[in-house]
């Protein structure tokens, strides 16, 4: 962590959709000059003073011009601040520059990423580095995968007090779910797509669910490409951010030294038959590539949204556990923006987290968990055991 930083956090993207949502929460929660020192960050100083007045955060809050397109500016940023989360995507065509800047400042980072492709060209070109400067690397601190990863370790937690030791076989499972995508998802999409035409060999760590996991490759997992018969849930169809969380998932057990076991097996799915509740993914892949990027949905949706997601675990004797975890708005936006704040204080409040490339859920774990139930409107609930 770089201690002796002007600011505890810089959002940069702040004057974009979800940054804007991620600001906003910071002003409410925090305001400024009291226990965080925060700013906000993009290219223009006009567009953040029309946000920050927008938004209602204080006529003083400190306004930080970096553009992706000057790494000058950008590495002038890292060096400001203890973390940097950066709504500024997609990732593989705006954020290699910060990561770099980063690793080697030794400046926390925060994202809202799910391209495993670029993640996996991090990992491999900053990892040793971040451990070195003790920069901590947080990918994908939003929807995906924060539920999915904590609620593989909240149910992994309750094995261990309940059946008296981890489970090797957790099923993710989406019960109910009402959000949409914003243009910046599905430019995401676009852009892993794109990546995936120039250079099919990235297409191996797409594929596979350890693409995450350098030096480490598991048992088979379910495939989860097609409506089944789940014995314990009824029908299931496939859930389209399973490709990129069932990768955080795994990257996260390694990282905690194979805390669920070297043969665990995981997979994720939308509960009832076709039309169930993973049909707001499509949303992402509309003719035309759905909304623009700095679109999104109204606060109105945003505050009719909400998740449920059930975690499965199962003992190598049949023995259960069910545990659940809720979100009280639309994943994608109005739960994502506090949960990304929400985890950039964690961080920043945990300096015993080493440098290197994390998952959240494995630098923070029960931190995490309490500090998103208190303060980011995320319930763990055991529901069987």
């Amino acid at each position: 962590m770089n201690a002796n930083a002007e600011f505890d956090l810089i959002v940069y993207g702040a004057s974009g959709y979800t940054g804007r949502l991620v600001a906003e929460h910071l002003s409410q929660r925090h305001g400024v000059g009291g226990d965080l020192k925060w700013a906000m960050a993009g290219r223009s100083a006009e567009k953040l003073a029309q946000v920050r007045d927008e938004i209602g955060a204080p006529a003083e809050t400190p306004l930080v011009v970096a553009d992706a397109g000057d790494p000058a500016s950008v590495r002038e940023m890292v060096r400001r601040t203890k973390a940097v989360i950066t709504t500024v995507g997609p990732y593989q065509l705006y954020g290699s520059d910060l990561v770099a800047a980063c690793a080697e400042a030794g400046t926390d980072y925060l994202d809202l990423c799910g391209e495993p492709n670029w993640m996996r060209r991090m990992i491999d070109a900053h990892d040793a580095q971040a451990k070195q400067s003790g920069a901590r690397i947080l990918f994908s601190c939003g929807f995906d995968s924060i539920p999915f990863e904590l609620g593989v370790y909240f149910a992994q937690r309750t094995a261990r007090e309940r059946l008296g030791g981890p489970v090797p076989r957790v099923k993710g499972r989406v019960r109910a779910i009402q959000g949409g995508l914003s243009g910046g998802t599905a430019a995401s999409g676009k852009a892993t797509m794109e990546a995936l035409q120039k250079d099919p060999s990235q297409m191996a760590v797409m594929m596979s669910p350890f693409g995450l996991t350098p030096g480490f490759e598991g048992p088979p997992q379910p495939p989860g490409m097609a409506a089944e018969e789940d014995p314990d849930v009824g029908p299931v169809t496939p859930f389209m951010m399973a490709v990129i969380n069932t990768k955080n998932v795994h990257r996260s057990n390694l990282l905690m030294g194979h805390a669920y076991g070297r043969d665990f097996v995981y997979d994720e799915m939308a509960m009832g038959g076709p039309g169930g509740p993973a049909t707001f993914t499509d949303l992402g892949v509309l003719p035309g590539g759905g909304p623009k990027p700095g679109e999104g949905p109204t606060k109105e949706e945003r505050e009719a949204g909400f998740y449920d997601l059930l975690f499965l675990g199962i003992a190598a004797d049949g023995r259960q556990v069910r545990v659940s975890v809720k979100g009280d708005k639309d994943p994608g936006y109005g739960s994502t923006s506090k949960m990304l704040a929400e985890t950039a204080i964690a961080l920043v409040n945990a300096p015993e987290v080493a440098g290197g490339i994390w998952t959240p859920g494995a630098a923070l774990q029960d931190r995490l968990v309490d500090r998103l139930s208190k303060h980011a409107g995320l319930t763990f609930e055991v529901e069987a055991a």
